[in-house]
């Protein structure tokens, strides 16, 4: 797999001239690591439409509105026939995390889901398709005789922008589709909040709860993304309690963090987050992304990087530290981390959509590597000790924060490529050290 970090060759794992001092050390041993998600797997579908189209479905303009299955057979069986689309994207908060992960290690990701039985070539489940990752292992999805989640945004003739939404069969997972030996050899089993809020009687909750239960069968870190503070702040103490029965990490920007925890500042909210999981990720907005973890008080080390002020005073005084899941502490030191947006941020975002989702996969790429590396090399010193993370927390921090850029400066919350070899911004001595 590719290697999180500088991205000079040296900074890559494994090198190009294999030592064969390692050649003979876990040869039994399956190659690489992966990670693994479950989504509901939906299409965004951008079209422009006039006030007569919106009308003729019952729609209101600017508004958001759920739609039934007929609704939607109907609504994007005219906007075909019209040639209305300009975009079909592969959607879905999880599944854009993998595929994003899959680009930049160039590595496994598996999507747990459903996907419709029949594909029609140029359809939505199509577009899915042809939009994700060939290095995400889409072979366990589940099948379905029906259609997977559609999310229309439809233009009006003055730019104001209407939502309708079909969930479809995207919920109906079950329990048995989940494989138990997937998730025991992951690095990680990524979920969002939506999960577990479905609909009574759909499956997805049931089959989330089944996948945690072999994750912690198997000691396979858990993560929870947020998804929308809308979804936390109807029920705050069942999220709580949620992180610190079932979840290791947590993903989340200011307004989720808010919800979660009532503390308006991301960094108050983070350390407040502690109190149930192992590590924590905050994005929030222009003010760049903070993270929070813990480490062994013995081993922690200390930043060269200025002190930053903050309500908690000096708080990346160790960011230099590599994270540790609590339970695997003596002594745990809590250790905070924060970085600026990269590049004070694009001249024009082009998408909000997806940045937080691009910030989690790099964090999930230093995860994996991390264990793909004890795996290769199992008596280096740096798996003495049981870390979570293959980097300190500043350096995944700056990783995160330029996967995050990448994804604000396109149309797409997925990334077509992964990051540059060479960046533009690092003068030429820089890559000659």
């Amino acid at each position: 797999m590719k290697f999180p970090g500088k991205r000079k060759s040296k900074h890559y794992f494994p090198v190009n001239a294999r030592d064969p001092l390692l050649q003979a050390i876990q040869q039994e041993q399956e190659e690489g690591s992966w990670v693994v998600g479950i989504d509901q797997t939906l299409v965004d579908i951008e079209a422009k439409v006039d006030d007569a189209f919106l009308q003729r479905y019952g729609l209101s303009a600017g508004h958001s509105l759920v739609i039934d299955d007929a609704t939607a057979e109907a609504l994007y069986n005219e906007l075909m026939r019209e040639q209305l689309i300009s975009h079909q994207f592969a959607g879905g908060t999880i599944g854009n995390t993998l595929h994003n992960y899959s680009v930049l290690a160039d590595d496994r990701s598996v999507l747990l889901g459903v996907m419709c039985n029949n594909i029609q070539i140029g359809g939505y489940a199509y577009r899915y398709l042809c939009n994700t990752s060939s290095r995400m292992d889409l072979n366990f999805l589940q099948g379905v005789d029906g259609a997977i989640g559609r999310c229309f945004t439809l233009i009006g003739e003055h730019g104001e922008r209407t939502f309708a939404i079909s969930p479809g069969l995207m919920n109906r997972l079950q329990a048995e589709s989940i494989p138990e030996e997937v998730i025991a050899g992951a690095s990680a089993l990524v979920l969002t909040s939506y999960l577990v809020r479905c609909q009574p009687g759909e499956p997805m909750p049931d089959a989330t709860l089944r996948a945690i239960a072999y994750a912690k069968k198997h000691n396979v870190p858990v993560v929870l993304t947020l998804g929308t503070k809308y979804v936390i702040q109807d029920n705050p103490q069942f999220w709580r309690d949620f992180l610190r029965d079932h979840v290791s990490i947590v993903a989340m920007n200011e307004e989720e963090a808010f919800a979660l925890t009532g503390e308006q500042d991301p960094l108050l909210a983070a350390d407040m987050a502690l109190e149930w999981v192992d590590l924590v990720l905050c994005t929030a907005g222009p003010t760049g992304l903070y993270m929070a973890g813990f480490t062994e008080d013995e081993f922690k080390r200390k930043t060269n990087h200025p002190l930053l002020p903050g309500a908690i005073a000096e708080f990346n005084q160790y960011e230099f530290s590599r994270a540790m899941r609590q339970q695997d502490c003596q002594q745990p030191l809590r250790i905070f981390s924060h970085i600026a947006p990269y590049m004070g941020g694009p001249e024009k975002i082009m998408n909000t959509n997806g940045a937080g989702d691009g910030a989690l996969a790099a964090l999930l790429h230093d995860i994996t590597a991390n264990n793909f590396h004890r795996l290769k090399v199992p008596n280096s010193s740096k798996h003495a000790r049981e870390y979570l993370t293959y980097s300190s927390l500043a350096q995944v921090c700056k990783y995160a924060n330029r996967v995050s850029y990448q994804v604000l400066n396109q149309h797409s919350p997925r990334l077509t490529r992964g990051l540059p070899e060479r960046e533009d911004s690092l003068e030429e001595s820089y890559w000659d050290r």
